[in-house]
């Protein structure tokens, strides 16, 4: 049993508090009273089968007497203290006690169990504060909610300006400004009741899944990445699909996988499945050639070889898309490349690089550095779309096809680093190799 030199400290304070005599105690395990007044004061060092008796006679548990019943309380101490420390600046430095932490642990078990309870609150909540930070700050959905309550504010506040400020509005303009006024507090309040549908759903969800993104991988990953219904010729609606699945435990998560049904049934009517699993036999993984073949977009192809079922001892095909702030929107990794969780890092050059360059493809070969390097092919292509219609607004999308390693560089091809044979901390920013054009 592990103990500290000051068991004989909690042995003193558990009698006292108990209104145990301290010859009584002696009495009852078989010690001189000046014996135990010893170990009471640290002079003598109790073994395991005295320190049992001791227990015993005061009906606690040995383990309650020795380090170990509060090593967790240590350690809650000097997160605290090392907190504090980091709060206050230099002049915290040095001011708790710590060679006495065990003193005051032993002495005062009550006070030092609220210190460390306080500072595992606190530990929490900073996590809490730093999940939703990150959240705020990569979160499609949220971002996208976020914008369209601003917006609608923005609209609510510039119309009411102008009713409040002109006096001469003919009735036409102000019936107008009016219905706007109407409109736009519906799309506040719509968005709103999304906005706060959505978080309680976060608070409620037991996935362990930190954002719609993730849920909706993790449902995908679990299918294989491919949805054979819809390669049907009449396949199920989108929400009979979802009905039920556990791993979408956010309306922004099921949101999120009904627009990736939808655009997976159109890129399987656009390009059907043996077809073109018969041009990939004949033409191999070029997605430019593919493209050309059946009169379909680069993105398309992209989509579709990601996705499609893989033969036995066949190689997954990774991808990964951004929308226009960089931030992304789908993941669909492969053994050996790394993928950032948001973004940023030296693997997504090419598909940022895409996306510095709407329309312009890009194709680069990328060394992963490790244990065993590995080289992966990688095709990107930035693409606008508007899933509003014709009158909707241009969003841009980037995305970037992740191949197994070509057997061959081509002539006069480097490749690019990442995480990084040219910068481990992804300070390449500003050496990156010229990007090679495919012939697409």
């Amino acid at each position: 049993m592990a103990r500290s030199a000051l068991t004989g400290t909690r042995i003193r304070e558990r009698r006292t508090a108990l209104r145990i005599k301290q010859a009584d105690l002696a009495r009852s395990v078989g010690i001189s009273p000046a014996y135990l007044n010893l170990i009471e004061h640290n002079r003598r060092r109790v073994g395991d089968e005295l320190l049992g008796q001791i227990a015993g006679a005061m009906s606690v548990d040995p383990v309650a007497l020795s380090e170990g019943a509060e090593g967790a309380l240590f350690d809650g101490l000097r997160e605290a203290v090392a907190g504090a420390e980091a709060e206050g600046g230099a002049h915290m430095a040095g001011m708790p006690e710590l060679e006495r932490i065990e003193e005051f642990v032993g002495r005062f078990p009550g006070w030092a169990a609220i210190l460390a309870g306080r500072q595992a609150r606190v530990n929490a909540l900073e996590r809490v504060v730093e999940s939703y930070s990150e959240r705020m700050a990569q979160d499609p959905f949220l971002l996208a909610s976020l914008h369209e309550v601003l917006s609608a504010v923005t609209s609510l506040r510039s119309t009411a300006a102008i009713l409040v400020e002109t006096d001469d509005i003919e009735p036409i303009w102000r019936a107008r400004f009016l219905r706007t006024i109407q409109e736009e507090s519906l799309r506040l309040s719509e968005t709103a009741e999304a906005l706060v549908g959505y978080l309680d759903d976060l608070e409620e969800a037991e996935t362990g899944l930190s954002s719609p993104l993730e849920q909706v991988e993790a449902w995908l990953s679990a299918r294989n990445w491919h949805l054979e219904e819809l390669e049907e010729a009449t396949p199920p609606p989108p929400e009979a699909l979802i009905a039920g699945v556990a791993e979408l435990a956010s309306s922004a998560a099921r949101k999120l996988a009904i627009a990736h049904i939808e655009r997976a049934q159109a890129d399987a009517r656009a390009l059907p499945l043996e077809a073109f699993r018969d041009a990939v036999a004949e033409l191999g993984m070029d997605p430019a050639l593919l493209a050309t073949r059946f009169g379909a977009p680069l993105g398309a192809v992209f989509r579709r070889l990601a996705t499609l079922p893989l033969a036995e001892g066949a190689q997954p095909v990774g991808l990964v898309i951004c929308d226009g702030s960089g931030a992304l929107t789908f993941r669909r990794g492969v053994p050996g490349f790394a993928l950032p969780r948001f973004g940023a890092a030296c693997p997504l050059w090419p598909l940022y690089e895409a996306l510095a360059r709407p329309m312009q493809p890009v194709r680069k070969v990328v060394d992963m550095a490790g244990r065993l390097p590995e080289r992966f092919l990688t095709y990107a292509i930035c693409q606008p779309s508007q899933p509003g219609g014709f009158d909707g607004p241009v969003l841009m999308e980037a995305m970037m096809l992740i191949l197994p390693p070509p057997p061959e560089r081509a002539p006069g091809e480097r490749a690019i680093g990442s995480s990084c044979r040219i910068c481990p901390r992804g300070e390449c920013a500003g050496r990156r190799e010229p990007s090679i054009l495919s012939e697409a």
